[in-house]
């Protein structure tokens, strides 16, 4: 139901400042171009070099993905339910403080955002390890640890890899009739250990090409109820991108609290597709 925050967490939603906003509308039509794009890189209209990290450039030719790392994000925890006052502690998201983790959401037959949040970030990796990135998880879930990890451990993760992409992998849960995927974007914030100045840009470039790809492959539209149909988001709310140094995004990629949305997200065959769209965002990002 959105990343940094679990059942009952709408209150709380609310977009970056309008300067922010109006740049998401502006990237608009240039995200769903990203499949276009993808495989050609120079074909960006505007912007630095895709693939372009804060204080680098994107190697071109074959060769373009060798030595880059890629850090994938599960949303949530399916151990989450059960640790509670854990993940309710609060951290230091730069801006202000923030709960640790959250459970996330679940579909109406009990399908929980973490199981598909983990299954899609899986295939995403095998995909990507076919295309010879590394490729970083910040958890798997049940393996290392019980619950989380918190989101300022989540961002430090992207961070501490040096990571080229980070992309954090979510479904959200808003009333029924809400349907489609989109794409969340760092605002411009500074406070604290947050300063997103750096990462406005690359990720930006990183969200299109994603939002892009992701429609294209799964047939999926961008969300009809946020983001006036672009499929991009910005937002200065969320630990994980306020906290990262690195070219980063959240993708919602359906809501499972729609009956509609749900079959799709509860299907491996679709989120096989799912993973493909957002791998192929990345490689496009990447020069690849």
């Amino acid at each position: 139901m959105g990343p940094d925050r679990g059942a009952g967490r709408g209150r709380e939603r609310r977009l970056a400042a309008a300067p922010d906003r109006d740049a998401a509308l502006d990237v608009g039509t240039a995200a769903l171009r990203g499949a276009d794009t993808a495989a050609n890189p120079a074909a960006s209209p505007t912007g630095p070099t895709p693939g372009a990290t804060p204080g680098g450039t994107a190697p071109a030719g074959a060769n373009a993905l060798a030595g880059r790392t890629v850090v994938i994000d599960p949303g949530h925890n399916t151990g989450n339910f059960k640790h509670t006052t854990e993940i309710n502690r609060q951290v230091d998201i730069g801006t202000n403080r923030k709960e640790c983790d959250t459970t996330g959401t679940t579909t109406n037959s009990g399908y929980m955002e973490a199981e598909f949040s983990m299954d899609v970030s899986r295939r995403l990796r095998t995909v990507l390890e076919a295309k010879g990135l590394k490729v970083v998880l910040t958890h798997e879930a049940g393996k290392e640890r019980p619950f989380g990890p918190c989101i300022d451990e989540r961002a430090r993760i992207g961070n501490e890899a040096a990571a080229d992409a980070v992309v954090s992998v979510h479904a959200d849960g808003v009333s029924a009739g809400s349907r489609g995927f989109h794409v969340i974007l760092p605002a411009k914030v500074k406070g604290g250990g947050a300063d997103t100045a750096k990462i406005i840009e690359p990720s930006r470039q990183l969200g299109e090409r994603i939002a892009g790809n992701f429609a294209r492959t799964t047939g999926s539209a961008p969300a009809n109820y946020l983001g006036s149909g672009t499929g991009l988001v910005v937002r200065d709310d969320l630990g994980g991108l306020n906290l990262s140094t690195r070219p980063k995004v959240f993708i919602e990629c359906g809501n499972m609290r729609d009956a509609k949305d749900a079959a799709q997200l509860s299907s491996p065959e679709w989120r096989q597709k799912a993973a493909q769209g957002i791998a192929d965002g990345i490689v496009g990002f990447l020069g690849g």
